[in-house]
């Protein structure tokens, strides 16, 4: 028992090694353990047939046992293939630091434990010297999520259908709290920000919940000041689900509001911004130098986009949405006359 326990210990702390991309010798290892350098050619052995078993049910498993002659040792070559790669950790690690999604406090850890624990030894220091000036020059929000917990606690709200009363900071000139009884659907981010999407409910005559809107409103997360499950659940009807994929497809800036088409004229160079932006849109036709672009969205953050591409956009229909429009480039106009 003892020698079977010293084995699996030796082999263990030699794999742990490996990953950490340590290389092994053979004579120190036999020296280091107390055995000869047959047993360790053996334990080598069994680490290689392990990864053998690895690639025959993952396909993305490319790891291997090699002997590097010029270092007079063995080294793990390839990747795991349920890991990231040093160039996917990376990445993430710059769209996070783009993101500004935390204080700078939470951010430096979040990226800490994703280098810690995802990069190999070997290149932690490489990865970490390439994000560190963006780490130190980091310029959290004004109005940052401190408590990261309450993604996880709205998560779980959402995945049970829990009804919640919170208490909501609105984004007004005195920053009012009000409180709202809510039905949360889903969770997205966009703009810097968490957004709760839940729909708001209210008692009827009879005593019952319900909708008062037909659409979910967007809570920014960071201002939900108070958060109580009230240990009821709610309902919503199968081909009534909120898709949050769906829904962030059709949503700009974060507005909510009904569900509109929008045909409009682009007179740019490349409709391809365009496409990215408006995820639903397509090109109807072209004319004149322009294209038709017709698109599906939810409440007038279309308008403040629209607005930012000057005059390189002409709002066709809805017509409400043209006349308002106008009267915005109205107003604009008057403060430069």
């Amino acid at each position: 028992m003892n020698n079977k326990h010293s084995k699996n210990s030796r082999t263990l702390s030699m794999y742990v090694r490996l990953c950490a991309g340590k290389r092994i010798n053979k004579a120190e290892e036999a020296n280091r353990f107390g055995v000869d350098e047959r047993s360790i050619q053996r334990d080598i052995d069994d680490i290689r047939a392990f990864l053998e078993d690895q690639k025959a049910e993952s396909t993305a498993e490319s790891r291997e046992i090699v002997y590097d002659r010029i270092h007079k040792g063995f080294v793990m070559t390839g990747t795991d293939g349920s890991a990231m790669s040093n160039s996917e950790i990376l990445a993430v690690s710059k769209i996070l630091l783009e993101s500004r999604a935390f204080g700078k406090k939470e951010m430096e850890a979040l990226l800490n434990k994703l280098v810690e624990g995802c990069v190999p030894l070997r290149n932690m220091k490489l990865v970490s010297d390439l994000i560190a000036n963006e780490k130190y020059h980091y310029v959290e929000l004004t109005h940052p999520i401190r408590n990261p917990d309450i993604l996880w606690k709205l998560g779980e709200a959402v995945r049970g259908c829990n009804r919640l009363e919170i208490h909501y900071q609105k984004q007004n000139a005195v920053q009012e709290n009000v409180k709202r009884v809510i039905e949360p659907v889903g969770i997205i981010f966009s703009e810097y920000y968490f957004y709760l999407n839940a729909f708001i409910v209210e008692k009827n005559a009879a005593g019952r919940y319900e909708h008062k809107y037909s659409y979910p409103a967007i809570f920014r997360i960071d201002r939900i000041v108070k958060c109580r499950e009230m240990g009821e659940k709610f309902k919503l009807p199968y081909n009534g689900r909120f898709e949050e994929g769906e829904f962030r497809k059709r949503v700009q800036f974060m507005y909510s509001g009904e569900l509109m088409r929008v045909k409009f004229l682009f007179f740019g160079r490349n409709a391809e911004a365009v496409l990215d932006r408006l995820p639903t849109a397509k090109i109807v036709s072209g004319q004149d130098g322009a294209c038709e672009i017709e698109a599906e969205v939810y409440g007038k953050g279309i308008l403040m986009w629209l607005l930012s591409q000057g005059e390189q956009v002409e709002i066709l229909r809805p017509e409400w949405l043209r006349e308002e429009m106008g009267q915005k480039l109205g107003k604009m106009q008057e403060r430069y006359q």
